[in-house]
C-alpha cells in the first residue's frame, strides 16, 4: 500500500466518521425533542386522571365545572384501578394545570376548549387544512396554549367523529375542513 492510497483511505475513514458522528448528534437531539413531548403529555394526562377522580363522586351532570353538554362524562369503566393510580409517580404540576385545576373546581373556565379553538381556525379557510397548520396558527394565535401535535390531531379527529369537520386524504397527507351547518 502507498502512502498515497494509506493517505487516501484514512481520510474516507475521518469523513465517514465524522459524518456517522453528526448523525449520531442529530438523532439525539430529535429523540431529546421526543422525550420532552412525552413527558408533558404524560403531565397532562395525569392531570387529566387526577381531575377525574376529584369529580368522580358527583352523579349529576349539572354540578361539573364548565362541562360541555356534547362531551361524555368520565365514567368508572373509563378509569384506571385505584392500584394503578397508586403505582404511577405524581409529576410536578405545572402552574397553568393548577390554574386550570382551581378555574374548574370554582366553575369560571377562562380558556375556551381546543376543539372550539381548531373549528374556529378552521371556519377562517375555505380550502383543506392540515392539523400542522392549523397547530402553528394556533400556536401564533394563542401563545398560551400549547398542545403537543398529537394533542391537535386528536382533537381534529375527536371533531371529525362528532361531525363537526371533515377528514381529506391528499396523497399521503391528512387534511381537515368545518362541515357547513344549514342556517334553518
Amino acid at each position: 500500500m502507498t502512502s498515497q492510497s494509506a493517505a487516501t483511505l484514512r481520510s474516507r475513514y475521518v469523513a465517514q466518521a465524522a459524518s456517522d458522528l453528526e448523525e449520531n448528534r442529530r438523532r439525539q437531539k430529535e429523540l431529546e425533542d421526543r422525550l420532552t413531548v412525552l413527558k408533558q403529555e404524560e403531565a397532562l394526562l395525569a392531570d387529566i386522571i387526577d381531575l377525574a377522580e376529584r369529580y368522580e363522586g358527583f352523579a349529576d351532570a349539572n354540578r361539573l365545572p364548565e362541562q360541555v353538554q356534547d362531551e361524555p362524562a368520565v365514567t368508572k369503566a373509563h378509569q384506571k384501578p385505584a392500584r394503578a393510580s397508586a403505582r404511577r409517580s405524581a409529576p410536578a404540576k405545572s402552574a397553568t394545570a393548577t390554574t386550570t385545576v382551581k378555574a374548574g373546581a370554582k366553575g369560571k373556565s377562562h380558556q375556551p376548549l381546543l376543539g372550539d379553538l381548531l373549528s374556529e381556525l378552521l371556519g377562517q379557510y375555505e380550502e383543506p387544512r392540515s392539523a400542522k397548520e392549523l397547530r402553528e396558527e394556533l400556536l401564533e394565535k394563542h401563545p398560551d396554549r400549547n398542545p403537543t401535535p398529537q394533542v391537535v390531531r386528536n382533537t381534529l379527529e375527536s371533531l371529525v367523529a362528532k361531525g363537526l369537520i371533515r377528514r381529506h386524504k391528499q396523497e399521503r397527507s391528512v387534511m381537515y375542513t368545518l362541515v357547513e351547518r344549514d342556517s334553518a
